[in-house]
Parts: C-alpha cells; sequence; structure tokens
C-alpha cells in the first residue's frame, strides 16, 4: 500500500513546496512560529502530514486539531488559540478563502493537450479557433463554431450548428444536442446533457402527442455544470442559465427554465419548466421547484424544499411545502409534539387509556 504522502497526488503534474513566510506573504496573514517551516501540499486536518498545510475556519472542527499532524495552519483569528496542533500558524480571516490563491502555487495545472485525434469525426463546416483540442472517438456535427483552447475530451458529441465559446472545457461523454449555445471559460463534466428535448406532451386523440421543441439552451460565461446533470432546450423559448452559476451533479434543468448570474445549484435538485430564478438564489441539495414559479433573486432554498409558489427576493425558505424558514421550523416543531398531544387527548376522552 502506498504511504499517503504518495497518494496524495493533486493529478496536475507534480507539486512544489513553500515555507510558512512565504505563504503568510501569499495569502496576506500574519505567521505565529517557525516561518522557515516547508509545506508542499493541501490536506484536510485528520489527514495531514508534517509536509502539509490545514486549516480551520469552522469552531465545530477545533477538536480535530488536538491529532492533527499538520506542518502549518491557515486558522481565522477567533481560533487561533485553539489547542493542538502545529504551532506554526497563519492568522487570516477567510481561512478557506486564502486556499483559492495558495493552491496555484503548490500545485501545477494539469497540462493543456493539444491537436485533433485521428479518430474523432469532423462535420462539414466545422470552424475551430487556435489550440482546440478534440479527443478519441469525439463527433462534432456540421457547423459547429469552437472557439479559442477549446478542450473535448473523449467521446463527446456536439451536434449540429453548437456553438461553443473559448477556453471552454467539456470532460468525457459529454453531448451538445443541436440548438445548445455554450459560453466561454465554461465547465461541463462528465455526461453533461445540454438542450435535450423538455417534457412536453399535449394529449390529443387519446394520446400525449409529443410538442416539438424549437427553443435554444444558452449556458453563459464562466458556468461550471457537475456530471450528469441535464440542461433541456426550451420549447417555444429559449432555456438559459446565467454567466457565473455554478450547477452541482445529476442536476435536472426543465424547459424554458431561466438562472440568472452567480447562482449555486446543489446536487439533485430538479427545476420544472418555465421557472425564473433571479441573480444570486441559492438551491440546496433535493430541492423541487414547480412549474412556472419565480424565485426572487438572492433567495436561499432549503435542502429537500418543495416549492409551490413565488419567493420573494432576498428571503430563505424551506420544507415541504416550502415556506419561510422560520415558519418551516415551527411547523416542524409542532409535529414532533403531536404524538404527545394525541396520547394526552386520548386520556382525555377515554380515562381507562394508560
Amino acid at each position: 500500500m502506498k504511504d499517503r504522502s504518495e497518494a496524495h497526488d493533486s493529478g496536475g503534474g507534480g507539486t512544489r513546496s513553500l515555507t510558512a513566510a512565504a505563504i503568510a506573504g501569499l495569502v496576506g496573514g500574519k505567521l505565529i512560529g517557525d516561518g522557515n517551516v516547508e509545506v508542499r501540499g493541501v490536506a484536510p486536518l485528520d489527514r495531514a502530514l508534517p509536509t502539509e498545510i490545514s486549516f480551520l475556519g469552522v469552531a465545530k472542527y477545533a477538536p480535530m486539531l488536538m491529532t492533527s499532524r499538520a506542518g502549518a495552519l491557515l486558522v481565522s483569528p477567533a481560533l487561533a488559540g485553539t489547542a493542538g496542533g502545529p504551532s506554526t500558524r497563519i492568522l487570516v480571516d477567510r481561512p478557506h478563502e486564502a486556499m483559492l490563491a495558495l493552491i496555484p502555487e503548490l500545485y501545477d495545472a494539469p497540462a493543456a493537450p493539444g491537436g485533433i485525434h485521428p479518430t474523432a469525426v469532423l462535420g462539414r463546416g466545422l470552424r475551430m479557433g487556435g489550440d482546440v483540442f478534440i479527443g478519441a472517438y469525439a463527433v462534432i456535427g456540421e457547423g459547429v463554431v469552437l472557439g479559442d483552447r477549446v478542450l473535448i475530451d473523449s467521446h463527446c458529441v456536439l451536434g449540429k450548428g453548437v456553438t461553443v465559446g473559448a477556453d471552454t472545457h467539456l470532460f468525457s461523454s459529454v453531448v451538445l444536442y443541436p440548438g445548445a449555445v455554450v459560453g466561454a471559460r465554461v465547465r461541463l463534466h462528465s455526461g453533461v446533457r445540454v438542450a435535450t428535448d423538455g417534457f412536453g406532451y399535449v394529449f390529443k386523440d387519446g394520446a400525449h402527442q409529443k410538442l416539438q421543441h424549437v427553443g435554444r439552451c444558452v449556458i453563459g460565461d464562466d458556468v461550471e455544470i457537475g456530471a450528469n446533470s441535464t440542461i433541456d432546450r426550451g420549447s417555444i423559448d429559449d432555456t438559459v442559465v446565467g454567466s457565473g452559476t455554478k450547477i452541482d451533479n445529476l442536476v435536472h434543468v426543465g424547459h424554458n427554465v431561466r438562472i440568472g448570474r452567480m447562482c449555486l445549484i446543489m446536487a439533485q435538485v430538479g427545476i420544472a419548466g418555465s421557472v425564473h430564478i433571479e441573480d444570486g438564489c441559492i438551491l440546496a441539495g433535493q430541492a423541487g421547484i414547480g412549474g412556472h414559479v419565480t424565485i426572487g433573486k438572492d433567495t436561499r432554498i432549503g435542502g429537500q424544499a418543495g416549492v409551490f409558489g413565488d419567493v420573494p427576493p432576498g428571503e430563505a425558505w424551506s420544507g415541504y411545502p416550502a415556506r419561510p424558514h422560520k415558519q418551516s421550523l415551527r411547523a416542524h416543531a409542532a409535529m414532533l409534539k403531536l404524538p404527545d398531544i394525541i396520547r394526552r387527548v386520548e386520556r382525555m376522552l377515554d380515562p381507562k387509556e394508560p
């Protein structure tokens, strides 16, 4: 079995080392302890080795510091005095955020491949920018437009007329149906399907007649969509995912949905057709959004919530059916008390009840 120091590989082509003093300067933190301590990786508190740095920004994880072997620690000022762990500490207001600057300095980014694999199928009228990569057995349809430095991994399929912006990466087995428009710097993980037909039927003559979908599916810039998520195309309008929005694995977005900018949509969320989600919303895991509702700007929807009506901007809703979060908590607390109340009522009605 490999030692964990060997197993902890970024997959990015190797690591570099930094001193604690250099890290403090990089993240704008205050150094406490030995600035000459060197680290060459990042790891969680319970798995970090003396050659790695860890971080502590939330009090609930403070007990893990007692047994941590990390060589150095990024820690918030409020938790700087927590017992245990390394004596070399770097005080920074947001330790997790500091990772954005630290990780690229410790880990090499994966080298971008180049060229077109000989097994790839290229349709007529394909237009490509510079430094495009197309992997093994990818199929590129007629009239596709690919921007500069687009990476298309193996077994991807791009339908007729699809457009993909510069610096976008399609991981293996992504399918973009005709009608897909993908912006710049987008990451679509394995198994993502974009511009599939929505679930649109009209009952006529004793059968569910399929309504032909003629809208597009437009993905903005800087969007990331997790593995095996599906974004339907519009029926007679466009489905839109706004720039900067991040979508987790196993999410379904129905036809004609409009998602604003900078939203976070977590795993297994289901969004029915013609929903409008405004900018800055967060939808937690397994939330379900009924059709034709509007989720207001900067709204928070709790995990497993069932939303069947419009949600005002800036509010937090949860529960099933969803309601303002405080109301949902009170309703849940009342439900927990219900069995005791029923037993008391039964004893009042029948004195023989135990």
